[in-house]
């Protein structure tokens, strides 16, 4: 049996394989956990793990005579001191055998001071039923030379810096003919105008929420948009510099993941990290019938919309979690990061857990600081109505390196930073810590900044500096290859940072 001096004589000599690679400069950014970018290696408990945010309450119900049943494709985004949300208005009616939609589809609007209390307000704009006493922004049909289907949106404010005042707001709409994707602007986010007279995306399904957004760290639009690939529901994505003039849509990759359906994808940079690019797609699983599936909730009415289309009684609909660093190849979890959920009316359902776009930041309960919110739908297809359910989760919560009381490590692979401290957004338990090691590209300890140099981290916090016997100061570290290793007990890391 070896001796524990054996052991450690071996864990002080250089690895070769670690020496030989380039170090990833992280400047002063954010870096989330949610991928293997700097991660060199797991030892002992420590493990990577999704974690699933906390339903609460439902911010929105859609009762409306032109809203209905199948709202969906929401739009959320914080702008200035309010929230902006856009959504589809859309009645689904089934009677024995069939579907019946009796409205077209409508854009609506609702805004928040809080993102958790809504409001539709009363804009003016558009006819329905005779009034325009209604929170309806477009119709679907004319709107100048294009013709919309105002369901199949996603709106966005702009935040390139060359974007003129009259096209802060942009969107992406569904166009029925000439079949495809075109680009609307707007000055408010309220009256919209076309900014071509045809479809500038000719690629793809586009039966879904498809959408563009500005990449500030690649400096030009991405757009991610439906289509089929041997009939499997599926994600292309193209890009611009102009919104107008875009290059052809390829294939999302998913290195490792299982070939699931993907109906929206849900893909924006993460307003604290914009390099990582998130997104929460919606798988769709078609299961047969069996007593499971006539456990579910709400079986009559199951069994009624599957007389129009047996999918539309066994199809059943979750969120997913997924992350890109280049904008085509996403790093995707198949396990599902928002269930379907506890067996209720409204759950369960295929149209259930369509993640909105995308999440925001919001107060948490008092004392608590801020948190993440993101929205989901549920009672879809039933009645006359549909609502959204707000969930929460810890700011850059998503995954974390977690390991048990028993311990684990994690050492990253060479970094290069900018700044003085260490920041560390973290949670243990009362016993539980956090140690950190800054090591040398080859992984030997730096003089002073030894894992013994380090006192235990402990508590829950999103941005605490990390000290050691000699402070925090890691100026003449910055700008040179090091590597970090961290030594977990009990505990969650989820997110670090270099700092001034």
């Amino acid at each position: 049996m070896r001796s524990p001096w054996f052991v450690l004589v071996l864990a002080m000599i250089p690895c070769p394989a670690l020496a030989a690679e380039t170090p990833i400069d992280v400047g002063s950014r954010w870096e989330l956990l949610v991928d293997d970018y700097l991660i060199a290696r797991l030892d002992g408990g420590a493990r990577q793990v999704l974690h699933h945010p906390t339903p609460r309450e439902v911010v929105l119900t859609n009762d409306a005579p032109w809203e209905g049943s199948g709202c969906n494709y929401y739009s959320i985004f914080q702008d200035g001191d309010r929230y902006r949300m856009y959504y589809h208005g859309w009645q689904l009616t089934i009677v024995p055998g069939r579907l019946i939609v009796p409205h077209q589809l409508v854009t609506c609007y609702a805004e928040s001071r809080d993102g958790i209390h809504w409001i539709k307000p009363e804009l003016g704009l558009v006819e329905f039923g005779g009034s325009k006493k209604n929170n309806i922004v477009l119709d679907t049909g004319k709107l100048g030379p294009l013709d919309i289907d105002a369901g199949h949106i996603a709106l966005f404010r702009d935040e390139n810096p060359r974007c003129p005042p009259e096209a802060r707001y942009k969107a992406i709409v569904l166009v029925r003919k000439p079949h495809g994707l075109a680009p609307l602007a707007s000055p408010d986010g309220l009256h919209w105008s076309p900014m071509a007279d045809k479809p500038v995306i000719t690629k793809g399904a586009f039966d879904s929420q498809n959408l563009a957004f500005w990449d500030p760290v690649r400096n030009e639009y991405r757009a991610y948009v439906r289509y089929f690939a041997a009939g499997r529901r599926d994600i292309l994505t193209a890009t611009s510099k102009d919104f107008i003039h875009w290059t052809e849509p390829v294939p999302l990759e998913y290195p490792g993941a299982p070939a699931d359906q993907l109906y929206t994808n849900q893909i924006k940079p993460y307003y604290r990290a914009p390099q990582l690019l998130m997104g929460f797609p919606t798988r769709y699983v078609e299961r047969p019938w069996s007593p499971s599936m006539e456990a579910l909730p709400e079986r009559e009415h199951r069994k009624l919309r599957a007389s129009a289309e047996p999918r539309f009684g066994t199809a059943l609909t979750e969120g997913l979690f997924m992350t890109s660093r280049d904008g085509r190849r996403f790093h995707r979890w198949g396990e599902a990061f928002l269930r379907p959920g506890p067996e209720r009316p409204g759950t369960w359902q295929y149209g259930q857990q369509y993640i909105a776009w995308h999440v925001v930041e919001t107060d948490a309960f008092e004392g608590h600081g801020r948190e993440l919110s993101l929205y989901a739908t549920e009672a879809y297809w039933v009645g006359q109505s549909s609502k959204l359910r707000r969930y929460t989760l810890r700011i850059d919560g998503f995954v974390s390196i977690q390991a048990p009381w028993t311990g684990g490590e994690l050492v990253t692979k060479p970094l290069v930073f900018r700044g003085n401290k260490l920041l560390l957004n973290f949670s243990t338990s009362a016993a539980g810590s956090i140690r950190v090691e800054i090591q040398d590209a080859e992984g030997r300890p730096l003089p002073g900044f030894a894992l013994d140099d380090c006192p235990e981290v402990f508590g829950d916090s999103l941005d605490r500096p990390v000290t050691w016997k000699q402070g925090s100061d890691l100026a003449k570290l910055a700008g040179g290859p090091i590597r970090l290793r961290f030594v977990l007990r009990d505990a969650d890391l989820y997110a670090l940072r270099f700092a001034e």
